[in-house]
């Protein structure tokens, strides 16, 4: 095939996976509302030093992958594309690195092309770096450290390793301006093993002092602005938002140590066929190709330090696929060159998977299914016909990747393309009331826009709230959640109403104005409070109800 059409194949194949379906997904909450909520008001307010979210202290983040948002804000405007396109753009320039990276260790471009395939097309990434959270930020700068440091290994005078010192310290003041102490952490927990393997642990602690007064020079700045602005930010988001998420008994999002080998297995899907192999070899050749072995060992030891910590999410090992990407393809060009019998094991996982879960939906979760609680609907038939065709897709793509003794393995980075241009259409009903509220705020807009005062029980419907009609001043009736410190000051305690004293709470503020009350449900078949108000107006989605009252003198 000429180089011309594999560019452009490779377009195309970009844009159908990364930016045409962006806009048409309904947003998510409560992460992508969040997100897309603190940008807007911080391009509203001009003040891009203190994170606010619905005009309340927000000390959860630091500030630079707001500032990545705000730009794309900037440029697309308010919409579901500008709010992902944060996480896109940076999940792309961390494939570029892969690419560079590949060409520095492997020198060999087909493979460099390869593994920014694999990376963009691995499961987790592809999920994450489409959806609009932080973790694709934090893994940019988090790949470009690493990428500094191998800079480090091969410079070959003494201003080329000074310079790549510096550098590898903006990547992590970036990164720590991104996520916090994470950045600071990830690098030291892969490299410092491969420094001490490699006997080059003394240059880490000669030259390594220079990456921190590189990244304190970066950070400092901001650090000192946010501390002026809000005295209490770095007492809290160093006790409560590192040591009690990552290390307390009560962490937050705590999990056994095992969590992240599932995450690993399902995440390196399409290519879940290569990963022992390409892990093993890595392995024996670490005493022959140093290059491998720092990509092992920047795989292995965070996925470790990620085990032993209390809390744990998917998206904390996202920064693991991009080594994981460039082993992948370089033990697929191997295999391919002898025999392909780790490729033809991929092909027949990719077509196993892709009909078990085409089974799955069609058998299982569908209305007619054997489930005795199905997740679709009986009036859901299209949803659950096309989510099992995108399933099947991948199962075709499977069967085609196994003829020709593997010699068609890239196409599988074509397997999950049917679900991403399919899962805007097919999501339940069910989930839709539960996390993706864009729908039912448009169908209650008008009352919404028509309030004076708008209260909900829930910070991802206040936020969906509040992103849809561009206002922050959405209050918390019942429960704080997340913005529990935000509502603790002095200033803000008005912002949120307790459900005893709603009643009177109702009767001063109705004479002023409208007022919605916006409540997510714990269950659809759970009925409101009766205890609140009667209302004027009732608009219920399953999970999701609107009470309405009219202004009265």
């Amino acid at each position: 095939m000429k180089s011309w059409r594999i560019t452009l194949s490779l377009i195309l194949m970009y844009a159908l996976y990364y930016l045409i379906p962006l806009e048409y997904r309904a947003l998510w909450q409560p992460d992508e509302v969040r997100y897309a909520e603190i940008s807007r008001e911080m391009l509203v307010s001009g003040n891009w030093v203190s994170p606010h979210f619905l005009g309340l202290r927000y000390f959860e983040k630091p500030v630079a992958g707001y500032w990545i948002n705000n730009l794309s804000q900037l440029l697309f405007g308010g919409n579901n594309f500008s709010v992902r396109f944060g996480s896109v753009f940076s999940i792309t320039l961390s494939a570029m690195l892969v690419w560079w990276l590949a060409m520095q260790i492997v020198r060999q471009q087909r493979t460099a092309w390869l593994a920014a395939i694999v990376f963009l097309t691995s499961l987790l990434v592809y999920g994450i770096g489409t959806y609009a959270v932080l973790d694709p930020m934090i893994t940019l700068w988090l790949v470009a450290a690493m990428c500094c440091y191998w800079l480090v290994v091969q410079a070959e005078t003494q201003r080329q390793r000074v310079l790549a010192w510096l550098l590898l310290g903006l990547a992590c003041g970036m990164g720590f301006m991104t996520k916090g102490f994470l950045a600071l952490t990830v690098p030291v927990v892969a490299i410092v093993p491969w420094a001490i393997w490699q006997r080059r642990f003394r240059e880490v602690l000669i030259f390594g002092p220079l990456a921190v007064i590189a990244a304190v020079a970066i950070s400092l700045p901001w650090g000192i602005a946010i501390a002026r602005q809000q005295p209490d930010f770095w007492s809290y988001f160093f006790w409560v938002e590192h040591i009690q998420r990552f290390a307390e008994k009560d962490a937050q999002h705590s999990a056994p140590f095992w969590y992240y080998l599932p995450v690993l297995i399902a995440g390196s899907l399409p290519w879940l066929g290569l990963l022992p192999g390409a892990l093993l070899r890595a392995g024996r050749e670490r005493n022959t190709s140093n290059g491998g072995l720092y990509l092992l060992s920047w795989v292995v030891m965070p996925l470790l330090f990620f085990s032993i910590a209390k809390g744990k999410l998917p998206t904390y090992i996202l920064p693991c696929f991009a080594p994981l990407a460039i082993l992948l393809a370089d033990y697929a060009v191997q295999s391919a060159k002898a025999g392909g019998r780790a490729l033809r094991a991929n092909a027949l996982i990719n077509l196993a998977f892709g009909a078990l879960a085409a089974l799955a939906v069609w058998l299982v979760l569908s209305p007619w299914g054997l489930s005795h609680r199905p997740v679709f609907q009986p009036s859901e038939g299209f949803k659950v016909a096309l989510g099992g065709m995108a399933f099947l897709f991948w199962a075709l793509m499977g069967a085609v990747t196994f003829i020709g003794r593997g010699r068609n393995w890239p196409l599988a980075a074509l397997c999950p393309l049917g679900i991403a241009l399919a899962v805007a259409l097919v999501i339940p009903d069910k989930v839709v009331s539960s996390k993706q509220p864009q729908e039912f705020i448009q169908a209650t807009q008008k009352q919404l826009e028509d309030s004076r005062f708008i209260l909900s029980n829930n910070s991802g419907m206040a936020s969906a709230v509040a992103w849809q009609l561009k206002r922050s001043d959405v209050d918390m009736y019942e429960q704080s959640g997340e913005l529990t410190w935000g509502l603790s000051y002095p200033d803000s305690r008005d912002r949120l109403v307790a459900s005893d004293r709603f009643a009177d709470w109702l009767a001063a503020h109705r004479r002023l104005g409208n007022v919605s009350l916006v409540l997510k449900l714990t269950d659809s078949a759970r009925d409101v409070d009766p205890g609140l108000p009667a209302p004027d107006e009732v608009y219920r989605q399953q999970r999701m109800v609107l009470y309405y009252y009219h202004q009265q003198p």
